[in-house]
């Protein structure tokens, strides 16, 4: 059930900002504050220092899980099950980025970073602390992240340096890719940005992992797409590990050139056949190299296929076997160039259906959107303005930071935060947003009525991040039917419940994807597909459900979500993934729905 907290304004607190606020002091006193209490196991005098409707969000520093601790009770709860066991200690604050940040009038925190130690990693937090009727300055937000393992630095920088091979280098790589007398320790499924990612962490945390890519090249997941593919988000917000995207911004080549500069061991041309679990825990993995086949056993195994692992979800409707035209979804859909001189149908309203139209109509192809629900919209010029900016930006902090500060807001805890965004993106695109209605496009606001990221986290779609196709709907170069439901096709096109129909030759279901576990069931049999927990959306909590973590089945991962979730997240899979094979992992603490 998803659900939205109050904001600490002003008013609610009774409290005002004082002139003058010394906030490198009031952050410096709490850190001590909280350090004592922290070392101690002093869960009373850690309650005090945070507001009763306060909010505690961990990625494994104290849970190894994913939790959100929503209001004083679950905090003190969560604080009593996990403080002493976790043992933190070297508690010390970063100054350099203390602020007072006023993001609304209303709305007053000093933000600030620290780091602290736990018996087995290295880890951050981040703390916002709101003023109180006492004068006193009190959490309301708190974050921490296992950023490292003790003992198990990456393998970057100076600790990269081995000595050197004399020459023996493309030997050693062939040698190492072909994993010829050994066998991973983890295998990837997938070679996109997901898997290669993971695979780069792992690669650097010293775990050995083999990535198989069906495709003939790294990239061909990007190339063999529809034409009119393209990410819609800030370059800033899509760098990958260990190497941030050039200026000039490559997709598919930079994924390949990405692959062979980290080193990554990967087999293209190759697929996997089967994964079943034997009787010692681990996996018997089928693999068929360019024909050749061969069984590994490995400890851990990645699936990185996708939100619907190559599965496009179409509707069913009475006729469609007697339509003579074509009928594909978004995902086998190439060109625009190949349905020249017909007449096309795109059944969605999110951005599949509209990169998709858009090419459409930019290739002479006569085209009609059919929106069978309303769509959050908003421009990418105002909306990543609103959003991405000051983190995800030019001159912003460095992308590590700016991910931790981005998951440093709990979902449920930013919904009355988000939907102030989203009103403000709304009145900077009121123009497009007029024009839409005006020509009978059906808008909302996104889940919640809380605009892009909440949509995004509970139905990864949903909505338009707009790149110009919705003034060609305004203009009319792209039709628009939406005002009755599709009662079933017909030989040459399609029938509505109101009577009407709509004449085609091509109809595209740009509806989105199916059950990432399905790809999971394929593999690895109905039974580990059974116990494998639902892979996306919301927890009671308003954590993501599946990814990056335990998804029910010991050994058994899913890498999931857009460049800048991979980035992040890679880091946490590979963190847990060695630290089980250091048999430094400790109980997971993790939520009970």
């Amino acid at each position: 059930m998803l659900k939205a907290y109050p904001l600490p304004t002003l008013d609610k607190l009774g409290a005002s900002v004082p002139l003058n606020v010394d906030v490198n002091k009031i952050a410096a006193d709490w850190v001590i504050a909280f350090s004592s209490f922290a070392e101690s196991g002093d869960v009373g005098g850690i309650e005090g220092l945070f507001v009763e409707e306060s909010h505690w969000r961990d990625m494994l520093a104290l849970t190894w899980d994913f939790r959100s601790f929503h209001g004083a009770p679950a905090i003190r709860t969560f604080l009593a099950d996990r403080l002493r066991a976790a043992e933190l200690t070297k508690i010390s604050l970063r100054t350099e980025l203390t602020a007072l940040q006023q993001p609304y009038p209303d709305l007053a925190w000093i933000a600030f970073m620290f780091d602290f130690e736990t018996n087995v990693g290295l880890c951050s937090g981040i703390v916002r602390l709101v003023p109180t009727r006492s004068g006193a300055w009190k959490a309301h937000c708190m974050f921490t992240n296992l950023d490292d393992l003790k003992g198990f630095p990456e393998r970057i920088g100076a600790l990269r340096n081995e000595a050197p091979n004399h020459g023996k280098w493309a030997t050693q790589r062939a040698h190492e890719t072909a994993f010829e007398n050994e066998d991973p320790v983890v295998l990837v499924i997938g070679g996109g940005h997901s898997g290669l990612d993971v695979a780069a962490r792992l690669k650097y945390l010293g775990v050995r992992t083999l990535v198989v890519e069906r495709n003939v090249r790294i990239g061909d997941n990007w190339r063999n797409r529809y034409e009119a593919l393209c990410l819609h988000d800030p370059v800033w917000y899509d760098h990958m590990p260990y190497l941030p995207f050039p200026p000039t911004w490559p997709i598919g080549n930079w994924l390949e050139h990405y692959a062979e500069a980290l080193e990554l061991d990967v087999w293209t041309s190759s697929n996997v056949r089967s994964a079943r679990k034997n009787s010692s825990g681990t996996w018997d993995i089928v693999v068929d190299r360019a024909g050749n086949e061969r069984t590994l056993t490995v400890h851990h195994l990645i699936f990185a296929t996708g939100l619907g692992a190559g599965e496009g979800h179409v509707p069913s409707y009475p006729g469609m076997d007697t339509f003579k035209g074509q009928i594909l979804h978004s995902l086998h859909h190439k060109r625009a160039a190949d349905h020249a001189g017909k007449k096309v149908v795109v059944i969605g309203a999110c951005t599949s259906a509209h990169d998709i139209a858009v090419d459409y109509y930019e290739h002479g192809v006569d085209v009609t959107m059919y929106q069978r629900s309303s769509t959050y919209v908003f421009s990418t010029k105002n909306g990543w303005n609103r959003i991405m900016r000051p983190a995800y930006w030019e001159g912003g902090p460095p992308v590590d930071v700016a991910d931790r500060l981005n998951a440093s807001f709990p979902h449920f805890m930013a919904v009355n935060l988000n939907k102030r965004v989203m009103n403000q993106i709304a009145e900077d695109d009121k123009e497009i947003l007029d024009g839409l209605r005006k020509c009978g496009f059906k808008l909302n606001w996104g889940t919640m009525e809380a605009g892009f990221a909440l949509t995004a986290w509970e139905r990864a779609g949903g909505y338009y991040i707009d790149v110009g196709g919705s003034q060609m709907i305004i203009d009319g170069k792209i039709k628009l039917k939406n005002d009755s439901q599709i009662a079933a096709f017909t030989e040459t096109g399609l029938k509505f419940e109101n009577g009407s129909e709509l004449p085609a030759d091509v109809v595209v279901f740009a509806t989105g994807l199916g059950d990432a576990r399905n790809a999971v069931r394929r593999l690895c049999g109905d039974a580990v597909g059974d116990a494998c927990k639902p892979i996306w959306g919301l927890n009671s909590e308003g954590e993501i459900n599946g990814a990056w973590r335990d998804l029910g089945v010991p050994g058994l991962w899913y890498m999931i979500g857009n460049f800048a979730l991979c980035r992040f997240h890679s880091k946490h899979v590979a963190l847990q993934i060695k630290a089980m094979e250091e048999g430094v992992f400790g109980e997971r603490y993790s939520a009970v729905e």
